[in-house]
Formats: C-alpha cells, structure tokens, sequence
C-alpha cells in the first residue's frame, strides 16, 4: 500500500456576503475545468470583473451549488451564534475538493476483492466573510475581493501546470476516470488533513 500523503493545495478567498457563493463557485469551477480529466466544451462565468472558466456538466455543476449553499449556510450560521468576544473567528470557512483514485484492493483473509477509493489530490479553499460598515469600506472589499479571487485563479493554474507528477494514470474507460467529493467546513464532517 502507498503510504505518501496527497498533495494539498491551499487557496485563500475573501467575500462580502453578497458574492461569497459566486466566488467559491468560480475558483471551484477553476480547479475542476483544470482537473476534470474528460471532454468538456469550453465555457465561462463572470465573476465580480473577472472571467472564470465553467464546466457545464450537470453533475458537477449541482455539486458546486448544494456545497457552496452549504458553505454560506454554515458562514450564516457561525455569523449570527458568535458573541462579540469571538467575532475573529466568525465569518470564516472552508471547502474541501478532493479527487480520487479507484483501486484494486487485494484479497484478504476471506478472499474479498473489490475497489478502495484514495485521494490523490486536495484543495482547501479557505473563506473570510467581510462586512463593511459605510460605502468607503464596501468599495475597499469589493477591491480586496476581486484581488483574492485572481490571485487564487492565477494560482490554481500555476499548481494545475507545475504540480502533474502525482496524477494516477488512467486505467478505466469511464467517462470520468478520478471520482471527486467536496466537503464542507471538514472539520466538522469528520476529514482530517493528511499528515
């Protein structure tokens, strides 16, 4: 068995509640139009000033939806239970997408085969909510937030380029041959980082 950790990727975003679900939409349409690993005809999204390439697949497509509704939900939620003394730890959170491996296990005492799914990638995207009290600080986060969002772009191409050695061949004639899973605030849904 393969005991190297997955690599792991960490993106940083900020959002005003108003554009939180477009922008975690976008950088994970980012990652998978670079990773989807099937045909897929070209599209793209505009983000806040930036255009972001989308992959239109129905599948792919509700998922980042139902988990990026889930991750405001969440953001909502530590938002309004905070008390005062912790207001630096609310408004934060974080999406978790993984691809995986399909493998063969082997037999074992009982002779039982079958396939074990691994991860062979891991990209955390971490969340801070913004507010802004007057217009000055609604344009200075609307700034902040279109920066974070094209460093994070830029910077998930510069990973997807640089970073293939890790990738498992593929060995299926599946349409898609690296299932996937998004979780959200993983901590809290049982994922532990690999270490």
């Amino acid at each position: 068995m393969d005991n190297r950790k997955p690599p792991e990727f960490s993106i940083e975003l900020s959002a005003d509640r108003s554009s939180v679900k477009d922008v975690v939409k976008g950088i994970l349409h980012t990652i998978f139009f670079h990773r989807f690993f099937t045909p897929i005809y070209p599209s793209s999204h505009d983000v806040l000033d930036l255009t972001l390439p989308y992959v239109s697949e129905d599948d792919i497509e509700s998922l980042i939806e139902a988990k990026s509704t889930a991750l405001v939900r969440a953001l909502d939620t530590a938002s309004n239970q905070q008390s005062p003394q912790y207001t630096s730890k609310a408004g934060r959170g974080s999406i978790v997408l993984q691809f995986l491996e399909k493998k063969r296990r082997k037999a074992g005492w009982f002779g039982v085969k079958g396939e074990e799914e691994t991860v062979w990638e891991n990209w955390v995207i971490s969340v801070t909510l913004t507010s802004a009290r007057s217009e000055t600080e609604a344009a200075r986060n609307k700034t902040s937030m279109e920066t974070s969002l094209q460093k994070a772009a830029m910077k998930v191409v510069t990973l997807v380029n640089a970073e293939r050695g890790h990738i498992p061949p593929i060995t299926t004639n599946e349409t898609n041959p690296f299932p996937y899973q998004i979780l959200v605030n993983p901590r809290t849904d049982g994922w532990t980082r690999p270490f």
